[in-house]
């Protein structure tokens, strides 16, 4: 090459372009960043999560009075319940019988080492205490999204409760310590390189923000196989966007494929946590609802992150298919971080911390209410 300053500058400037991987190095930087920036938990006394806890609980440093408490309570915002001498009492309605079951599991489980406390326990879909709302109320809810001051407890669903799935799923998803095994031995008959190189999704149309990834499906199947199936709304095909709606999948069969997809559905959804354990790359929409294990699950390190309106859906699968390693090393960072720091005693732990520092924060004595029952263990069929 001659020297002339023209011919540097084109060398310069213009050859990266056509090197090998510069077509996808905006992404490669981005992965680049996150993992050089991230931090493993720690995995003692579930630590992992101690950050979620101390902020759910920040505004009630100042304590709670059995005025606020007792508000709550009048408003029913949530299922009211009291630990008194290490038992566990339940006012006698709950809306959800199977999922008031499911928290009870695990308190039950750590009632002998919880201090005196009474607790409302919000076990509808949607959390309950807006920031706007003055005082700020304490509601404990499974999921919720910045614009929210409720306390995020683990679902229900690790234990039973569930969203119902015909009929694959007719009581939900079940326990999460036996569904890991199941998804487990499922990811070892479907490693990394006999999986289909394509996207997945099967789920009911709960929110219009899966649209563009079933038309996708229907314009390259190539890319990504996506249908709608029946929830208990559907009325139509009109519900399933002008298609009859697709069968049901077991989640274990969701394991052959290479690239998973996590939508929202009336808030977070409980499937999110299952999909790593395939092995497989999850692919999850949004940032907006948060369960408590959320936060320590990061963007590019442990899945690739979608926009909500899934603009760059298409650009995102077209990476991974090129960069199958890197798309592979992403999905084993997010299988071993579930495999590690969410198994059932990662759960009852943070319901023991949880409930422990909460209860510093009440300034009175509780007694109890008469007309509450006691709540006892039980032992589910699964536990036969």
């Amino acid at each position: 090459f001659s020297s002339s300053p023209i011919k540097i500058y084109c060398i310069k400037y213009f050859l990266p372009s056509f090197l090998p991987g510069a077509k996808w190095k905006h992404f490669t930087d981005q992965i680049d960043r996150a993992v050089e920036a991230y931090r493993p938990c720690i995995r003692e006394n579930c630590s992992c999560y101690q950050s979620v806890r101390e902020q759910d609980l920040a505004p009630f440093r100042g304590g709670i009075s059995k005025e606020l408490l007792s508000d709550g309570v009048s408003r029913k915002l949530g299922t009211h319940y009291q630990i008194i001498k290490n038992k566990l009492y339940r006012e006698h309605d709950c809306m959800f019988p199977a999922r008031c079951s499911g928290v009870e599991h695990f308190i039950l489980q750590i009632i002998d080492r919880l201090p005196d406390m009474e607790i409302v326990i919000n076990v509808r879909d949607y959390p309950q205490v807006p920031k706007w709302m003055k005082p700020v109320i304490p509601v404990f809810s499974f999921s919720k999204t910045s614009d929210y001051h409720d306390i995020m407890y683990p679902a229900w669903t690790f234990w039973e409760g569930g969203p119902a799935v015909w009929p694959i799923y007719p009581t939900g998803l079940g326990r999460w310590d036996l569904m890991r095994e199941d998804l487990q031995r499922s990811a070892e008959k479907w490693p990394w390189k006999k999986k289909i190189s394509k996207g997945y999704f099967r789920g009911s149309r709960t929110s219009p923000e899966r649209d563009p990834l079933i038309l996708l499906s229907r314009e390259n199947p190539e890319l990504v196989d996506a249908e709608y199936t029946k929830n208990q709304a559907w009325k139509s095909e009109k519900d399933t966007l002008g298609k009859p709606p697709a069968t049901e999948i077991p989640l274990v069969d969701h394991c052959k494929y290479k690239y998973l997809f996590n939508f929202r559905g009336v808030a977070a959804s409980f499937r999110f946590k299952h999909l790593f354990l395939c092995g497989s790359l999850v692919f999850h929409v949004g940032e907006e609802w948060l369960e408590f294990f959320y936060s320590q699950l990061k963007p590019w390190v442990h899945y690739i992150p979608v926009k909500p309106d899934l603009s760059d859906v298409r650009e995102l699968l077209q990476f991974v298919k090129e960069n199958d390693d890197v798309a592979q090393e992403i999905s084993e960072r997010g299988r071993q971080f579930i495999k590690d720091h969410l198994q059932m005693e990662d759960v009852s732990c943070y319901w023991e911390t949880l409930l422990t520092e909460y209860s510093k924060a009440l300034t009175y004595t509780v007694k109890r209410r008469k007309s509450y029952d006691e709540i006892v263990s039980k032992h589910l069929k699964t536990e036969l």
